[in-house]
């Protein structure tokens, strides 16, 4: 039905693409007050909003661009577009800490949850490794570490509910700490609108990331870049843009706990497209056909991650040009991912 996508030429799939990360980018714009609303009038809190709701509907894109490259036999893309978006996206709490003028991001937004994501999203990356490592075992081509993923992600959700209702301990507050309160403003749309909303612009990323696996194929194809390549440099930043966008907006509304938890919960979502990946490509297990420059990224993220919780943990007020020294890491790893898969 949509054979002719499949015959664009390079010109028509550079504008389809730039058109894809165009509606991506403004859809993103919208999400962020509507999930900030709907945590606040159905009690879900930011952080449980921001892993299930913000996380899930900006990564609908990413994860129909991984299924369709994985479907049609293109792991390498698959696998790229997947474990670049984790990349990219933590790389964007970067910029979005910049826009946080008054204090360091992860000092302001500070919880227990964001925390436990963290702790989740690299135990999650872990299970990537360790089936990437593990014998080459299938059932009905999926390899055993492919369910693991998902229980442990629903597990993990699950904790992070747990410490909003039953917190262990706290962050120590400061003249800087913005703690998840309800906005007074929320009640201009009826809960069923904001619902229908989320849901239009959800329906609308998933669509668009369908295009883009289409245009990014003809790109890799036309210009000779590797999979790998169009993974970590388009599709996963082309995706990643609601991210970017949802994050920065929430730090404009003040919703800094949101923003953060958006970024993280989106990332630890964004580990089961290697799972529903390995579930569409059939002909076994996807982590062991993933060259090993791909699933360098693994480790590069996991090393992210594990500074982003230390900055979350070590809650530096000021650092150099206002931001901590976790925001200047994931700067320079992110940089030196990029250059390891140029020189590869």
């Amino acid at each position: 039905m949509f054979t002719f996508l499949d015959d664009m030429s390079l010109t028509i799939a550079l504008v389809l693409f730039s058109m894809c990360a165009a509606v991506i980018g403004f859809v993103g714009t919208k999400l962020a007050g509507i999930v900030d609303e709907i945590a606040d009038r159905t009690g879900l809190g930011e952080a449980i909003a921001g892993a299930v709701l913000l996380g899930m509907a900006t990564s609908l894109s990413g994860i129909v661009v991984s299924v369709t490259a994985a479907w049609t036999g293109k792991p390498e893309l698959a696998m790229s577009n997947a474990l670049g978006g984790i990349a990219v996206q933590t790389l964007f709490l970067t910029i979005a800490d910049i826009a946080h003028r008054r204090a360091n991001l992860e000092h302001a937004a500070a919880s227990l949850g964001n925390i436990i994501q963290a702790a989740l999203l690299l135990c999650l990356l872990s299970l990537l490794l360790i089936g990437r490592f593990a014998p080459d075992w299938t059932i009905w081509h999926v390899h055993p570490v492919t369910p693991l993923l998902f229980i442990a992600y629903l597990f993990g959700l699950r904790l992070v509910k747990s410490s909003q209702q039953h917190p262990m301990w706290n962050p120590a507050k400061t003249h800087e700490t913005r703690e998840d309160e309800p906005d007074e403003a929320s009640g201009k749309l009826s809960l069923v609108r904001l619902w229908l909303s989320f849901l239009g612009f959800a329906i609308t990323i998933g669509a668009m990331g369908w295009l883009l696996e289409k245009s990014a194929t003809v790109i890799a194809v036309e210009t000779g870049l590797s999979q790998a390549a169009v993974g970590v440099l388009l599709t996963s930043v082309a995706t990643s843009l609601p991210e970017l966008v949802t994050t920065v907006a929430a730090v404009r509304r003040g919703a800094l706990t949101l923003a953060v938890a958006g970024i993280i919960g989106g990332n630890a979502f964004d580990t089961l497209f290697a799972a529903v990946s390995d579930v569409a490509y059939r002909e076994g297990s996807i982590y062991h056909v993933t060259p090993d420059h791909v699933m360098l990224w693994v480790a590069i993220t996991v090393l992210m991650t594990g500074v982003l919780m230390l900055g979350l943990l070590q809650r530096q007020e000021q650092g150099p040009g206002r931001i901590g020294f976790e925001s200047i890491s994931i700067i320079g790893l992110y940089l030196a991912g990029i250059a390891i898969l140029l020189m590869g």
